[in-house]
């Protein structure tokens, strides 16, 4: 069996991308999140560990984001992984939530002006996951309800 080629995250994205997905690590690393929005296309579509059916819009992208930087404990990112067409990443995480430990990947795509267009999260053991939705429900339900309604 072959193995698929390794490369550099760096390498294998395009400039636009890259740009994007630095921003998106500075954006976590210093806490700042205003300019969340720039990083996503309008359509951008988001795919929760939580709900059976996606996200649609940035506007529901960028407020689910922003809440769980808040939920989040101890949030690190460990591996990256680019495409070989360099279109989409993912990136292994891990965080603590309401003291339960949990270990998650983001799966991220790019369009070709480098903004992201579906970003989907994987996170577990179960008990992770649980606290994970139980506290993002808590901050979020209503308000996530009328956005999917909306779509």
């Amino acid at each position: 069996m072959t193995q698929p080629a390794v490369r550099h995250i760096a390498t294998a994205l395009s400039a636009q991308s890259q740009a994007t997905l630095t921003a998106w690590h500075t954006m976590l690393e210093s806490g700042n999140m205003d300019a969340l929005d720039d990083l996503f296309a309008e359509d951008v579509v988001f795919r929760s560990p939580v709900a059976h059916t996606a996200y649609p819009g940035r506007t529901a992208t960028t407020l689910v984001l922003r809440t769980v930087n808040t939920v989040f404990e101890d949030f690190q990112y460990h591996r990256s992984f680019a495409t070989d067409d360099g279109a989409s990443v993912v990136l292994e995480f891990s965080a603590n939530v309401s003291g339960k430990s949990l270990k998650g990947i983001d799966m991220i795509r790019f369009n070709a002006s480098g903004k992201i267009v579906e970003f989907e999260v994987m996170v577990r053991p179960a008990t992770g996951l649980q606290a994970l939705g139980a506290a993002m429900g808590a901050k979020l339900a209503d308000k996530l309800a009328v956005l999917k309604s909306e779509a």
